[in-house]
């Protein structure tokens, strides 16, 4: 008797499980829907690729250089720290910490005087400050324009019910050297563009600064780096060489009223010794040892604050800081922005990934209308 024949059930796919095969097929279903999905994409990336601003990139590195015998040693010495795990405060004495000069790069002042620089563009014979390129000159982009009108749509409508607020004006009567800075409307504008396209980024361990900026020209992009740079260089010296040229100062009007008694001492004596030259009294003789007397004291605190005022002048030399530019600014001959190649192939994978979820969502719906039709 033959044995009897069991069938084989096929294993029900557990609830947790996902069917590839079910998957597949749903893509196959609606790979019309997707290739759409996948031209609109490429379509869109073509048109955002060609329509976006160009933008060009220029940079350069500097090495602030301190210079001093004390503060090299502590370098030394914090290199050897930092392969301990350790952190020695370099910044001090009347030492600056290179930490603060993105602050010096962000601050008011800085920002002001860099709007005042003149940049040459393409589209202009003579060159143009930044701010009079950024609030009356620069060409608004297609896509700034449909960025604008889209996702900034909401900010629009919000301004335009809260409506401008009138710019402060200080009273003519009030000393506007004691007063904070009042920014206009275009000056504060211009401000958070320089914020956006200029960077200064620190490198700590290794040492170095490297200056960064971002403009829709390559000449303009460096001349604006180059500017940067001087300003900062600027800066720097001012602050911290403030201290060394007040004691400067300090002892130059010393030197000066000490030089003028002792002149005076120089003269006295010469007429004393003149007008006392046949006389042997001894009146005449005291006259003349008194004013000696005077006049070798002021000899004295002559050449101690001539010495001084020396050092004063070496301490400024010596606390100027000196940059090495270990990478020069150069006008940049590619675009940095936009990479057109980068910005096709993400669309086209935007383009793909919708239309693979939408067509799987258009599956479920058919599948869950079946299933109340069959109910």
């Amino acid at each position: 008797m033959p044995e009897q024949q069991i069938p084989v059930q096929s294993k029900p796919i557990a609830d947790d499980e996902i069917d590839l095969l079910a998957l597949v097929k749903t893509i196959w279903n609606e790979r019309k829907f997707i290739i759409y999905s996948l031209i609109a994409g490429a379509i869109i990336g073509i048109l955002v690729a060609l329509f976006s601003a160009k933008e060009y990139t220029a940079s350069t590195v500097m090495v602030p250089q301190t210079g001093g015998d004390n503060q090299s040693r502590l370098g030394s010495l914090g290199g050897l720290a930092a392969l301990a795990g350790i952190n020695i405060d370099m910044s001090q004495g009347n030492e600056m910490s290179p930490l603060v000069y993105p602050q010096i790069v962000s601050s008011v002042p800085f920002q002001l005087e860099l709007m005042n620089t003149l940049l040459n563009f393409q589209d202009y014979p003579e060159p143009i400050t930044l701010f009079d390129y950024y609030t009356k000159c620069k060409k608004t982009s297609v896509m700034s324009l449909a960025q604008k009108y889209t996702i900034g749509l909401p900010g629009l409508l919000i301004g335009a019910i809260k409506g401008k607020q009138g710019e402060l004006v200080l009273p003519a009567a009030v000393d506007s050297t004691n007063q904070p800075i009042i920014l206009t409307r275009d000056q504060f504008t211009v401000k958070n563009i320089i914020d956006g396209i200029v960077s200064l980024e620190m490198n700590t361990k290794e040492g170095y600064i490297t200056l960064t900026a971002r403009m829709p020209e390559a000449l303009a992009t460096a001349q604006l780096v180059q500017k940067v740079q001087t300003l900062l260089q600027k800066y720097i010296t001012v602050f911290k060489i403030e201290k060394a040229k007040a004691n400067l100062r300090f002892i130059q009007g010393r030197y000066d009223e000490i030089k003028s008694e002792f002149e005076r001492a120089q003269v006295s004596l010469a007429l004393v010794n003149d007008r006392n030259k046949n006389f042997t009294s001894g009146l005449p003789k005291i006259e003349a040892d008194r004013i000696q007397t005077r006049y070798t004291l002021s000899f004295s605190i002559f050449q101690e604050i001539a010495k001084q005022l020396e050092q004063a002048k070496i301490q400024v030399k010596k606390d100027t800081p000196v940059f090495a530019i270990i990478k020069p600014v150069t006008v940049p001959l590619e675009r940095s922005k936009p990479k057109r190649s980068m910005i096709v192939f993400i669309w086209i994978f935007l383009g793909g990934v919708i239309g693979t979820a939408i067509g799987f969502s258009r599956g479920f719906i058919r599948s869950l209308k079946n299933q109340w039709d069959e109910k």
